[in-house]
């Protein structure tokens, strides 16, 4: 039987250039693993995707509750909106803003995924992997490709990138050339055939990915990584697309 973590060893924290921070959840398994984002603002603060939620994001990472925030949704899969019903202000693309609201565990991808397997160590009890389940968190705010989420002295554009899922999203700041990919892209084998995705949309959207200027890249699964790997793995992904029409 695996041993069950305390709920205070259960984050991992730490803190990257640009004032941005690294949050995870380091004993799920690193396919299932999602990367939660941290972004500084002057005014306030942003916070992309959640996590699983099968421990309290905002009991045990002080850092998200210091200053007004806004949690927003890289897209609406169990792993990376378990804790946005712990915030106030909740963002989506509003093709999955329906998912945010009324969750289940065939719509997040909660069922087939989740099981004790996913886990090195288990979440404290009373956790349960066959009665996980996703809280609901309607949006406050719904997204759309070209909106801007202003953080004072920051911008980051809103950019739709639907293929994975139909409302993913990447933010880009142009002023420091960060982009973050969501689910799209990653350095790391991605998920393509999800009851939702679409691969003529993929397609699409990883075209007008390569039209950024970007020179760090951090995605929603797997470490962060250079403009120059952002421009390989998604031309390498093209060609490969290409070769198979």
């Amino acid at each position: 039987m695996k041993p069950r973590m305390h709920p205070e060893n259960w984050y991992s924290v730490r803190r990257l250039d640009d004032d941005v921070t690294y949050i995870c959840e380091p004993h799920i398994q690193e396919f299932y693993r999602c990367n939660i984002w941290h972004v500084r603002g002057r005014d306030r603060d942003m916070l992309i995707d959640s996590g699983m939620g099968v421990v309290s994001l905002r009991e045990w990472v002080p850092l998200v509750t210091e200053r007004d925030l806004i949690a927003v949704a890289s897209h609406t899969h169990f792993d990376h909106i378990g804790c946005h019903h712990e915030f106030e202000c909740r963002a989506v693309h509003s093709a999955e803003a329906d998912l945010l609201a009324n969750p289940t565990r065939e719509n997040t991808l909660a069922e087939p995924y989740v099981s004790d397997d996913i886990f090195d160590a288990l979440p404290p009890e009373p956790y349960c992997s066959k009665c996980y389940s996703v809280k609901r968190a309607p949006a406050t705010r719904l997204l759309e490709g070209g909106d801007i989420i202003d953080l004072g002295d920051r911008q980051f554009e809103v950019i739709h990138t639907p293929g994975h899922s139909p409302g993913g999203i990447a933010l880009y700041e142009k002023a420091t050339e960060i982009l973050f990919s969501g689910d799209l892209l990653y350095d790391g084998p991605l998920i393509e055939d999800a009851y939702h995705s679409n691969a003529s949309d993929y397609y699409a959207s990883m075209e007008s990915l390569l039209r950024l200027k970007v020179r760090l890249v951090h995605g929603g699964h797997y470490p962060s990584f250079s403009g120059e790997r952002y421009r390989e793995l998604i031309t390498d992904w093209l060609k490969a697309k290409q070769k198979t029409k």
